[in-house]
């Protein structure tokens, strides 16, 4: 019988995520993480595996507490259209309550992978998946319930919401102003004949009672 952990699991994910936020991916290294997270190297691998196994680990815990609860949560509680406004409008405030603009773990992820690395770039493609795959089930639940025009189809109304939040994630990183944020995303939600951006007030409360930093 093996012995057991003698750590905080969630604990050591969550400093292996600053630090993956921090410095990125590929310029992490074994020291870092030894240093960040306080165990030994053998014990942090023991645990874990190797730094890849290390990274997928800790970007599943980061996923489960950010996106995977987020999209849960709105598509279970809100009208499709507003779920989706409310995930753009969180989504913002995320960005600008992120002082040390460190980005998002999952985007900045995906501009990390290279066209060597192909089992990297499937894992993170699998998870962007899952977010247009959100939007694709909200659009037809609106079209269905004709809470917004079907115009275009939903699948690629859908791949367009997706790149819209890459892009205002990638934005934040180097220019996080409220009003480039919202200029970017509102006109989207018009045309498409969705919902608004809720008031700031209404998502920094949902992010606060929910603990999703």
């Amino acid at each position: 019988m093996g012995r057991p952990r003698e750590f905080d699991e969630r604990q050591v994910l969550d400093a292996a995520i600053d630090a993956f936020l921090i410095k990125g991916y590929e310029a992490t290294s074994t020291r870092d993480l030894v240093k960040c997270t306080g165990l030994t190297q053998p014990s942090l691998y023991n645990a874990f595996g190797d730094k890849r196994a290390l990274f997928r680990h800790a970007l599943d815990h980061y996923l489960e507490q950010t996106l995977r609860e987020r999209i849960s949560r709105l598509e279970s509680s809100l009208q499709p259209g507003l779920a989706i406004a409310a995930f753009f409008g969180e989504t913002v405030e995320r960005a600008l309550a992120d002082k040390q603009q460190r980005g998002c773990l999952l985007v900045n992820s995906a501009l990390e992978a290279t066209f060597e690395d192909e089992e990297f770039r499937q894992a993170i493609a699998s998870e962007l998946i899952q977010i247009k795959d959100f939007f694709h089930r909200c659009l037809l639940e609106a079209h269905r319930r004709k809470e917004a025009p079907a115009t275009l189809p939903a699948d690629a109304v859908a791949s367009h919401l997706l790149a819209t939040l890459l892009g205002i994630r990638v934005l934040a990183r180097v220019n996080p102003q409220r009003v480039l944020l919202t200029q970017a995303v509102s006109p989207v939600l018009t045309m498409l004949g969705l919902p608004p951006l809720p008031k700031p007030s209404w998502t920094r409360s949902a992010l606060a009672a929910h603990n999703a930093i």
